[in-house]
């Protein structure tokens, strides 16, 4: 197994086990339908996002007020889109 996919399952537990049960279903579903199709810009992104706190990603998906500033890239952009 390389790094790649080592990152890759850390990425999907990572997504799967946040806390908040709605992200957690949110983020997994996310995270397992794109994760392949990731190169290593947008993983770095998804690292990155799945940095943030469940609240404000969760109030940030919802379009309501989010103290944070989450960033615009190609991984957020496709998450804010993302419906289950």
């Amino acid at each position: 197994m390389n790094n790649i996919d080592l990152l890759k399952k850390k990425f999907l537990y990572r997504s799967k086990y946040r806390g908040i049960k709605e992200m957690d279903l949110l983020l997994s579903n996310f995270v397992k339908k794109y994760i392949n199709d990731f190169g290593n810009v947008e993983l770095k992104q998804l690292d990155n996002l799945l940095n943030f706190d469940d609240d404000s990603l969760f109030k940030w998906y919802l379009n309501k007020k989010v103290e944070i500033k989450i960033p615009n890239n190609k991984v957020s952009k496709l998450l804010k889109n993302f419906k289950i």
